[in-house]
């Protein structure tokens, strides 16, 4: 099959999806363009703080790309690329942008609440308690899995103990990005410049970082940069937005939309034909098609996680309800094409039906640094380029994932009265503690390595958005709203990650009682974090199915004041 005519395919469906199915959704909803959004109800210097429509775009972006798009579409090409293909454009239109985009609604419509608060207010507090939990030990599977993903391509040696030049450069650039970033903040807030010089200096900074970088790689081994990633994500979790989240994803974004047009053009240019199978099987090496395709592609079609940056974050920052189809939708069906795009790269890049060797970062990033050398630029720059454009994806993830994880764990023992606070509601709500002990559980879990985080990461991902679907089906019907587009995609989440949460507790009891092999410290916490999230998930599905069933309409005139 034709690489160039599939991307063309995604380009044209995703972009109906968005003029069509999006719009129509804002319609039938509702927005008030007069409106008074959080971001200036609240304005406080660090969370809420009014952003342009592009600024908020980058960070949504940034922020729930991650590393899935690009590793989720080239693990699932086991299974052929039209299975992958499919999923990617049915479950990024019809469920992941549906569900970034309602979480972003719903919070901007309720003072920027977080979907915790957002459950309380709707399901009640038992469901708030249980959500809460529920998504703090998530974010610490997506803090092990991506940093891991991150250390792993930062490291300056391969395994013969070689110099790997492309990933100490790519490890240069992304630490100048860190300090680049907090300087552009700082020059945004004193000087407030427009739009247009906002993006003169930034493209001008990031050829510098580029230039510098490649000039001065830095040779660490991976368990150097495993400490400085979680020393970047602790930073970045207590500073305020502008201060480095917000400038830093403004910055990478422009890496990353120029690694999609750069795949896209090599596409073009190169006209690659796929050298994988459309459709290779139902089982392959042990790992059945369902439920694994739904869970192992993530953040390229519907990730619960998103719905976390939704109402944590952006929903703070939107400055007039009309930029929230732009942010919530818009920024969904653009993962989704760097999710066909990373497909039809690797998949070209294939021999005989195999993959090339390498986790899927480096096979993404040889593959269109190949694409990327037919222009005359030579393969060990471009290498590097894509490598440090990849990397940015995980790491915008993990700043955002960390800051959330953190926010989750204080609100769990946040007062729900005005009465006396107890010690240990203060020590918990202290944004240092709960940081430190969000990314220690998270540093713990990451000893395990990605690969054996991976699957119940993506479980546990997509049974988040089934409890958020749930959550925003209740707040649909609570106000009036049509909900009945979320009832598939929620019914169809949960069936599919509850699925392989018991797939995944039944191989690691083989490996206890049966196969042998069992290591406490990579087995017995997974099986213990997926115990807990199938006992929380379970719990938090009765309370939200309950409250959807005998949700009562409230009138027209409280649903106009929302």
């Amino acid at each position: 099959m034709n690489g160039l005519t599939i991307v063309g395919i995604g380009i044209v469906i995703l972009a109906g999806a968005y003029i069509s199915y999006g719009r129509w959704l804002v319609r039938i909803w509702g927005i008030d363009p007069k409106a008074k959004t959080p971001a200036y109800k609240f304005e406080d210097g660090q969370d809420y703080i009014p952003a342009s429509k592009i600024t908020v775009f980058t960070h949504q972006f940034s922020s729930i790309a991650g590393a899935g798009p690009v590793t989720g579409p080239i693990i699932a090409a086991m299974f052929g690329w039209l299975p992958a293909l499919l999923w990617i454009l049915v479950g990024g239109i019809f469920f992941g942008a549906v569900q970034d985009f309602t979480a972003l609604y719903a919070s901007v419509k309720n003072d920027g609440k977080s979907m915790g608060v957002l459950i309380e207010k709707y399901i009640g507090k038992m469901g708030k308690r249980l959500f809460l939990l529920f998504s703090w030990l998530f974010t610490l599977l997506v803090i092990a899995a991506f940093a891991d993903i991150v250390a792993n391509t930062f490291n300056g040696f391969a395994k013969d103990g070689s110099l790997a030049t492309p990933n100490a450069a790519a490890a240069s650039i992304s630490m100048l990005y860190i300090f680049v970033a907090i300087l552009f903040g700082l020059f945004i807030k004193r000087f407030k410049p427009s739009e247009k010089l906002e993006f003169v200096v930034g493209i001008i900074l990031i050829l510098v970082m580029l230039a510098a970088g490649i000039a001065y790689p830095l040779y660490f081994d991976k368990t150097v940069w495993l400490y400085v990633v979680f020393a970047y994500i602790f930073a970045a979790s207590v500073m305020p937005m502008w201060l480095l989240m917000q400038p830093r994803d403004y910055l990478s974004s422009f890496l990353l939309l120029g690694m999609i047009a750069g795949a896209v053009i090599g596409v073009i240019v190169a006209n690659p034909t796929l050298q994988m199978p459309a459709f290779v099987g139902f089982e392959v090496n042990g790992k059945m098609l369902f439920p694994m395709l739904f869970i192992t592609i993530a953040c390229g079609a519907v990730s619960g996680f998103h719905s976390l940056v939704s109402s944590g974050t952006s929903s703070k920052t939107i400055r007039n309800e009309k930029d929230m189809l732009f942010v919530g939708y818009g920024a969904m069906l653009v993962e989704c094409l760097l999710g066909i795009v990373a497909l039809v790269v690797v998949c070209s890049a294939a021999t005989n039906g195999v993959l090339p060797e390498g986790t899927p970062f480096q096979i993404f990033s040889n593959a269109v640094a190949g694409f990327l050398s037919m222009f005359g630029l030579p393969i060990g720059i471009a290498s590097c380029i894509m490598t440090m454009c990849v990397s940015a994806l995980a790491m915008t993830s993990l700043d955002s994932v960390a800051r959330i994880g953190r926010m989750s764990f204080q609100e769990l023992f946040m007062s729900e009265t005005q009465g006396e606070v107890t010690w240990v509601q203060r020590v918990c709500t202290n944004k240092y503690f709960a940081t430190i002990i969000t990314l220690f559980c998270g540093y713990l879990l990451c000893l395990g390595g990605y690969m054996n985080i991976w699957p119940l990461f993506g479980a546990a991902n997509q049974l988040l958005s089934a409890l958020v679907l749930i959550g925003l089906a209740v707040f649909l019907k609570t106000t009036g709203r049509q909900g009945w587009m979320l009832y598939v995609p929620m019914t169809v989440m949960f069936l599919v990650t509850f699925t392989a949460l018991l797939q995944a507790v039944y191989g690691i009891y083989n490996k206890l009682f049966v196969s042998g092999g069992f290591v406490f410290m990579i087995d017995g916490l997974q099986l213990i974090l997926a115990l807990a999230l199938m006992t929380l998930a379970a719990s938090v599905a009765f309370h939200c199915v309950k409250e959807l069933l005998r949700a009562k309409t409230e009138d027209k005139a409280a649903v106009t004041l929302e």
